[in-house]
């Protein structure tokens, strides 16, 4: 009944099922963002030996309450109401705004930073594009897919740079200006590392990744019933490693969280911003999180599948248990959304136990990997996943597994002695000052290059 009703949407109303798929998209997003506040916090505390939120919401019964099991009794949420009461306060708190600010560029800025997260995420299929789920998932399956991701997500960085120059004040202006440095050092590398996958994909489609991706492992014939996710593959593991850095820059998650650094730039770029408008910028900086983790887990992860596996192939090989497996395929499909839910949601684990591993970085340090290792990195990957494939067309599949393997030795003896030579080059050019005092010529001091160390 339902597919039959959705499917007359699509043929003779398609404005009211694109609405449908764009509620699907943003109302749980909405939803889930206290929830990611709440488990960042959560964790963080587990991690660093602390309690966390656990007092708001206690609910406690008085003695004179009308059950007597209950008399006295409390009940604890573990501090599943402190999102609520924080979004309640910010929402309730006074609105300040500084006198000089440029006022338009002021209150656009917030909303500028949450758009692209939500314009990524109509693109994301968090379930199978046939079936029933064809007609929810994506928003819009765009041939540009990757393009379009790529695109959208660097315009976040425009919200934070207008914030720090609107606020007319220094520090954000700060804050602002390294938010558009570190996008130039880090998009390259992350547009290089999905060069790859689309490379070996041969689209830019999302939905045509997931069914690559489905194919047999390494695709060697025998290896059907194990699912090709790219993050099993030496050059897809290579490139996910990139992407996963790159992205964490492009959230400003720690240890990336340069434009916001409060130890040097009081709160960075919202520093002159306050109640609902401060809370934009979180929301955007959480759903970007959220949902660049389901472009990691379409790209590398398999999309919606649960596990690596083709449950329809297993049950062609092992007949005796064909009853389990094809009842695995078909949980597969209806359990899609849950898979991919699961999958976002490590990812967002995986930013917040960054966050609680790793110190904030210099900004020389951010620019150096960006420049110096993601980079040239992704790039070597790039081209060898192209000698890969034309070996393959040529010579088959494991002839061009032997050149992807001889490639990257070479390429990864090249790397280290240019890092070699870097660094003796460096050491070479280093200068040693010997200081004396002439009121006490036994006390010596010596200045080494900074360069050095």
């Amino acid at each position: 009944m339902l597919y039959d009703f959705l499917a007359w949407l699509q043929k003779d109303h398609p404005f009211w099922l694109g609405l449908i798929r764009v509620l699907l998209l943003v109302l749980p997003l909405l939803i889930l963002v206290p929830g990611m506040i709440w488990w960042e916090r959560r964790l963080l505390s587990w991690m660093q030996d602390r309690i966390g939120p656990n007092r708001t919401g206690t609910l406690i019964f008085s003695d004179k309450f009308a059950i007597k099991g209950l008399r006295g009794k409390k009940i604890p949420f573990a501090g599943l109401l402190q999102p609520i009461a924080d979004g309640l306060k910010l929402f309730l708190k006074e609105d300040i705004t500084p006198r000089t600010v440029d006022r338009v560029i002021y209150f656009t800025a917030p909303w500028v930073a949450l758009f692209p997260a939500f314009a990524v995420g109509g693109t994301l299929p968090w379930g199978p594009t046939e079936g029933f789920y064809g007609f929810l998932t994506p928003v819009a399956d765009i041939e540009i897919g990757i393009l379009y991701v790529l695109a959208i997500s660097s315009l976040g960085a425009y919200g934070v740079v207008l914030a720090g120059y609107a606020s007319n004040n220094k520090y954000s202006l700060m804050g602002g200006l390294r938010a558009s440095a570190q996008l130039i050092s880090y998009e390259l590398a992350m547009g290089m590392s999905l060069a790859s996958i689309v490379l070996a994909t041969g689209s830019l489609r999302m939905s045509e990744m997931v069914k690559v991706q489905e194919e047999a492992l390494w695709g060697i014939p025998g290896l059907e019933a194990v699912q090709n996710w790219f993050i099993f593959t030496p050059f897809g593991f290579l490139a996910a490693v990139v992407f996963l850095v790159a992205i964490i820059a492009e959230t400003n998650r720690a240890p990336f969280d340069l434009p916001e650094a409060e130890n040097e730039l009081i709160a960075g770029y919202h520093t002159e911003y306050s109640s609902m408008k401060f809370a934009v910028f979180f929301m955007g900086e959480y759903a970007a999180t959220f949902l660049l983790s389901g472009v990691f887990a379409v790209v590398f992860l398999g999309g919606h599948n649960l596990m690596p596996f083709n449950w329809s192939e297993l049950a062609l090989q092992y007949p005796g248990a064909s009853s389990f497996f094809n009842f695995m395929e078909s949980a597969n499909y209806w359990l899609a959304p849950v898979g991919f839910l699961a999958k976002c949601t490590a990812g967002l684990t995986f930013f917040i136990w960054l966050r609680a591993t790793l110190p904030r970085l210099r900004y020389d340090q951010l620019m150096s990997l960006g420049w110096k290792t993601l980079l040239p990195i992704a790039v070597a990957n790039f081209i060898i996943v192209g000698m890969w494939i034309v070996g393959t067309k040529l010579y088959g599949v494991w002839a061009g597994w032997g050149i992807f393997l001889l490639a990257a030795a070479l390429a990864g003896i090249l790397y280290m002695n240019i890092v070699s030579a870097a660094k003796k080059a460096k050491n070479f050019g280093s200068r040693k000052v010997e200081l004396v005092s002439e009121s006490a010529p036994s006390r010596r001091v010596l200045l080494v290059d900074p360069g050095k160390n």
